[in-house]
C-alpha cells in the first residue's frame, strides 16, 4: 500500500508505537506490515511538524493529516536503505524484475542508492535468508498467546449435559513462563478478558503481543498489512504494547507459543482428562494448581525453572500495569437520521444537530455509549437497553428559531398532505404525541416513504384505519399495508337507536317517583 494510502488510524498507529513506545523502526514496521522507510518517513513528518506525543485532545484527524501530509519546498529525501525484506517478497511475483523495483525506489527516494548497490544490498539480505538462526527474545519484549487445539468440559449439574472449555495459552519469550485458563467461548470479550487477566498473572505488560491469526486479533489475515481488530488494537494501546500478529504460514514467528500450548495439553489437559467439573469456576482452579507446577518444575535442558528464568529476566523489564483494568468496549458506525439521533440496539441517541448526514464512530462499553467525529468526542450518554426510545440531550436540539435544514413539523406536515389527508392527519397526531416534535420525524417520514412500496393509495387507506384504530405508529401502519388490511371496508359506527320493551320504565317514571 502506497504512503498516500494509509489510513488516519494506521498513521496513528506508526507514531504510537514508534513515538510514544520508543520501538525501533523494524519492529514498528513490522507490527503494522509497512516498509521501514515509510516508519521513518512519518516519523520525520511528526517531527517536522513540531508536534509531541500524546497528540493534543482538540486535534482531530483533518488537522493531524494537514500537518502530516504538508510537503515544504526545501524537502529532500535523505539516503534512505532499501527495505530488502519488501524485495525480496516482491521478488518472487510474477514478472517483477530487480531494476523495476530500483525504479520504483529512485522515484521514492531520488538520492537513494545506485542500482549496483542497490543489488548488493538484496544478493545480502537473500544470502543470509538461507541461514537458519536460534530464536531470541528480549526479556520483556514479546507474549505470544493462542488456544490450544484440545478442549475441556463442564457438565451441567441438573441434566448432565456437557458444555466445551477452551484452554487460552500466554507465554513470555524470554522465560517461557505461562499462564493458561479455561474459557467458556473464543469470542471477542472472551479472548480481550484471557489477555487482561494474563498481564495481571504476570503483574506487569510486555512491549508486543504476538497473537495467531484469530477473527479475534486479526480482521483481515495478511501477510503485509493485517487489519488488527479494533477492540484488540484499543486494549493493546490501554496497555501500552504493541501487536505484531503471527505471519500466515510462517510457524516460526509462533513456535514458542505452539511449545507452550503443546506443554499446557501435556501437563493440563491431559492431566484432568479423568476429573468431572461442575462449574468454570472449580475448573480454572484445577488449571491454576498445574500452572503452578508446571511453572515451578525445572527444564531438562538447564538447571532452571520457568518461574526463576521469569523472576531474572522477564519480571524487572516488564512494563506496570496502568492504574484502571481495561474494561471492554465495543466500536460501531452508524449514520445521524434528520432527527439528529443515531441508532444503536434499536435505541436512539442523540448527538450535535450539525451532524445531520455524517457517518459516526460509536464505542459501547456495557454502561456508557460515546460517539466520535473524526476521533473527537461529540456525545456521551448512559446506555440504555429500552428499545424504541430516545436518549436526548437538549443542548443538541437546534434554538428554535433556527431552520434545521428546513426540516420542521409544518414542513413534514406539508409533505404528508401531498400524499393523502388521512397521512396527514396521522403524521399530525404522531408530532402532537411527543415531548419533542424532532422524536416523530423518523416515525413520520418512514410512514411517507410506505408510498414508494405500497402507493399512496393504500397508505392513505391505512393511515385512515390507523387513526380509527387509535394505533398512532409507523409500525401499525406498516402491518396494516403487509396483512392487506387496508383493502378492507372500513366498518360505520351504528347510531344509537334506544331500545322500547315492557320492562324498561324510561326516565319519566323516576320523574314520577321524585313528584
Amino acid at each position: 500500500m502506497s504512503r498516500e494510502g494509509l489510513s488516519m488510524r494506521k498513521i496513528k498507529e506508526i507514531l504510537r508505537l514508534r513515538i510514544g513506545l520508543g520501538l525501533s523502526t523494524r519492529q514498528v514496521a513490522k507490527s503494522c506490515k509497512i516498509s521501514v522507510s515509510t516508519v521513518n518517513e512519518y516519523e520525520k513528518k511528526f517531527r517536522e511538524a513540531g508536534l509531541a506525543w500524546p497528540l493534543p485532545e482538540e486535534m482531530d484527524d483533518a488537522a493531524l493529516t494537514r500537518l502530516l501530509r504538508a510537503r515544504p519546498s526545501s524537502y529532500k529525501h535523505s539516503r534512505v536503505f532499501p527495505d530488502t525484506a519488501y524485495l525480496i517478497t516482491e521478488m518472487r511475483k510474477p514478472h517483477v524484475t530487480l531494476h523495476l523495483l530500483w525504479l520504483e525506489y529512485r522515484d521514492v527516494f531520488p538520492d537513494g542508492y545506485g542500482y549496483t548497490q542497490f543489488c548488493h544490498f538484496y544478493n545480502e539480505a537473500v544470502t543470509r535468508l538461507d541461514l537458519t538462526l536460534r530464536q531470541h527474545h528480549r526479556a520483556g519484549e514479546k507474549v505470544f498467546t493462542d488456544y490450544a487445539g484440545d478442549t475441556l468440559s463442564i457438565v451441567a449439574p441438573t441434566t448432565g449435559t456437557k458444555r466445551p472449555v477452551y484452554l487460552f495459552v500466554a507465554c513470555l519469550g524470554a522465560s517461557n513462563y505461562t499462564y493458561a485458563e479455561g474459557t467458556l467461548s473464543m469470542n471477542l470479550p472472551s479472548w480481550i478478558d484471557s489477555h487482561v487477566r494474563a498481564f495481571e498473572f504476570f503483574g506487569g505488560v510486555p512491549e508486543i503481543i504476538v497473537p495467531d491469526n484469530t477473527r479475534c486479533a486479526v480482521i483481515k489475515p495478511d501477510r503485509y498489512e493485517p487489519d488488527l481488530n479494533p477492540e484488540f488494537a484499543e486494549m493493546a494501546a490501554h496497555y501500552g504494547c504493541g501487536v505484531i500478529p503471527a505471519r500466515v504460514r510462517r510457524p516460526r514467528d509462533k513456535a514458542k507459543v505452539e511449545n507452550a500450548v503443546l506443554v499446557a495439553e501435556r501437563w493440563i489437559l491431559a492431566a484432568l482428562r479423568n476429573r468431572t467439573f461442575f462449574s468454570l469456576t472449580e475448573l480454572n482452579e484445577a488449571i491454576a494448581e498445574l500452572l503452578d507446577k508446571l511453572n515451578t518444575r525445572k527444564f531438562k535442558a538447564i538447571d532452571s525453572t520457568r518461574c526463576e528464568l521469569f523472576e531474572k529476566l522477564d519480571a524487572p523489564a516488564l512494563r506496570p500495569l496502568p492504574t484502571s483494568r481495561y474494561q471492554f468496549a465495543e466500536w460501531r458506525t452508524a449514520k445521524v437520521n434528520i432527527d439528529y439521533h443515531i441508532s444503536v440496539d434499536k435505541h436512539f441517541y442523540s448527538v450535535p444537530y450539525q451532524l445531520v448526514g455524517k457517518q459516526l464512530d460509536i464505542r459501547l462499553s456495557a454502561t456508557t455509549i460515546e460517539v466520535l467525529h473524526q476521533n473527537r468526542r461529540v456525545a456521551t450518554h448512559i446506555r440504555s437497553y429500552i428499545q424504541g426510545a430516545f436518549t436526548t440531550d437538549p443542548a443538541h436540539r437546534p434554538k428554535s428559531h433556527q431552520k434545521y435544514l428546513e426540516w420542521t413539523p409544518s414542513r413534514i406536515i406539508s409533505w404528508a398532505a401531498s400524499k393523502g389527508p388521512g397521512i396527514a392527519a396521522l403524521v399530525t397526531k404522531i408530532l402532537e404525541t411527543k415531548p419533542h416534535p424532532e422524536m416523530g420525524y423518523r416515525a413520520c417520514l418512514g410512514i411517507i416513504r410506505l408510498a414508494d412500496k405500497f402507493s399512496s393509495e393504500r397508505v392513505e387507506a391505512a393511515a385512515t384505519r390507523a387513526l380509527r384504530a387509535n394505533a398512532i405508529s409507523y409500525t401499525s401502519v406498516k402491518s396494516i399495508l403487509e396483512k392487506g388490511l387496508d383493502r378492507l371496508p372500513l366498518k360505520q359506527t351504528p347510531e344509537y337507536v334506544p331500545v322500547k320493551h315492557s320492562n324498561i320504565r324510561g326516565k319519566d317514571y323516576y320523574s314520577r317517583r321524585t313528584q
